[in-house]
């Protein structure tokens, strides 16, 4: 018999920053906008009525902010990981508006770095250290003691982790960058995936909801 164990792993994107609704490439010290905070209230409520054991989060501005809403609500305590941080931009953009040129150009190689593997722009993260981080994220949820477990993120991380659970080894540039442009995660929809065994399989990660949104009010 497997001794291995069956765990739910429900991620929620943080809330709105403020700039994701302002013209600037988005800053690694963005905090919530109202709209997030309000967003971050609503998703704790929602978290309160689930029963898990865990609260794991991105250290980043706006998921740390956001899973401070969901840790009051649910008198969890946060544990926070650099793995589930958002993808890792060049400094030299970071916060720059996007009417500067030189940087939107460097921003456009740096994302299709991210669909190419073995190109690198500045010190951005690319292609090959998203994937292995995902890896290495989804290790370290498998290695958990804990059956039921929230984890703050971010967007492009997130499509990138439900990539590797569909795909595994066919995962390549152009299947991630089909997924990130075609697959949207709206800012505190919860996205959950199960590691799980079937009548088929050995145990593995299957994605079971994909940006459920019905937690939000219209």
């Amino acid at each position: 018999m497997s001794s291995k164990q069956k765990k739910t792993v429900y991620f929620v994107r943080h809330g709105q920053s403020v700039d994701n609704v302002s013209p600037v490439i988005q800053s690694i010290h963005s905090p919530l906008s109202e709209v997030g905070k309000q967003q971050a209230e609503n998703i704790a409520n929602v978290l309160s009525h689930v029963s898990f054991e865990l609260l794991i989060a991105s250290p980043v501005k706006r998921a740390k902010q956001t899973a401070e809403y969901i840790a009051e609500k649910t008198k969890k305590d946060i544990v926070f990981s650099e793995l589930f941080v958002e993808r890792i931009k060049p400094s030299e953009i970071d916060g720059k508006p996007w009417e500067d040129k030189e940087a939107e150009s460097i921003w456009r190689k740096w994302n299709e770095s991210l669909c190419t593997p073995g190109s690198r722009v500045s010190d951005g993260e690319n292609y090959d250290d998203i994937v292995e981080r995902v890896d290495k994220a989804l290790a370290y949820l498998e290695a958990r003691q804990e059956s039921n477990i929230v984890v703050v993120t971010h967007g492009y991380f997130l499509r990138t982790i439900v990539a590797r659970v569909l795909l595994g080894e066919e995962l390549n540039g152009a299947t991630m960058k089909r997924l990130q442009e075609h697959a949207y995660i709206e800012n505190t929809a919860i996205t959950v995936i199960e590691y799980r065994d079937s009548f088929e399989r050995d145990f593995d990660w299957h994605l079971m909801t994909l940006n459920d949104q019905s937690h939000f009010v219209k």
